[in-house]
């Protein structure tokens, strides 16, 4: 007895819906790889869940963007609006100044010089004459401003050092003054006693001698 036909219609349930969705998407990847190996051809496979998942397949050898661009040019259809063509044409742009620029690098590095015209190669030997004089300028300024911000600071360091100089010169006076007073006190001291009577500075003790008088 066959095998009944499938009717091909929505799952209600959403277990089998969820199972039956691997199974078919990892099928149909499959098929899309092995049509890909065995007749060397270009596909892509997108995928959206019903949750809106995203799914996707390409060759190795292509990308998707690559696959939908000859879509566009083969179907006649359009894909991409404006906003996309005026960013795809930046793009282009960006990648054709940066050719531009590792093309003059090559040649300030003195690479692939024998293309070049007379012309071209002046305007590379002023260019690198240029920018010699500008890296000139630069280092002058910047060791102007090394030498500028040393001055300053050596600057501030005198003014530090004279201010404890100072703070060093009015202790040491005051010390000085200290000294000085004390010097006259004891001399002002001894100068008073040199000048006391003979009896005042000096006092019996012994105690016989007002006995025997």
């Amino acid at each position: 007895m066959g095998r009944g036909k499938i009717k091909i219609k929505r799952i209600e349930n959403s277990t089998n819906r969820q199972v039956t969705f691997s199974k078919r998407r990892a099928g149909l990847v499959k098929k899309a790889r092995e049509i890909g190996v065995l007749c060397d051809t270009e596909v892509g496979v997108v995928i959206f869940s019903s949750g809106g998942k995203l799914y996707d397949y390409c060759s190795p050898r292509t990308s998707l963007s690559r696959i939908l661009e000859k879509y566009q040019t083969n179907s006649g259809k359009i894909l991409w609006g404006e906003k996309h063509k005026n960013l795809s044409a930046e793009i282009d742009r960006v990648k054709k100044e940066n050719d531009n620029m590792q093309i003059q690098l090559r040649h300030l590095k003195g690479e692939d010089l024998n293309s070049l015209q007379h012309r071209e190669l002046i305007a590379i030997e002023e260019g690198l004459q240029n920018g010699q004089t500008n890296m000139r300028e630069k280092q002058a300024m910047d060791y102007w401003r090394m030498h500028k911000t040393n001055g300053k600071m050596l600057e501030d360091e005198h003014k530090i050092l004279t201010f404890r100089m100072h703070q060093q010169a009015v202790d040491l006076s005051g010390r000085m003054r200290e000294l000085e007073i004390g010097y006259h006190q004891v001399q002002h001291d001894r100068d008073f006693i040199s000048q006391m009577p003979f009896t005042f500075r000096v006092q019996p003790n012994h105690p016989n001698l007002q006995e025997d008088e």
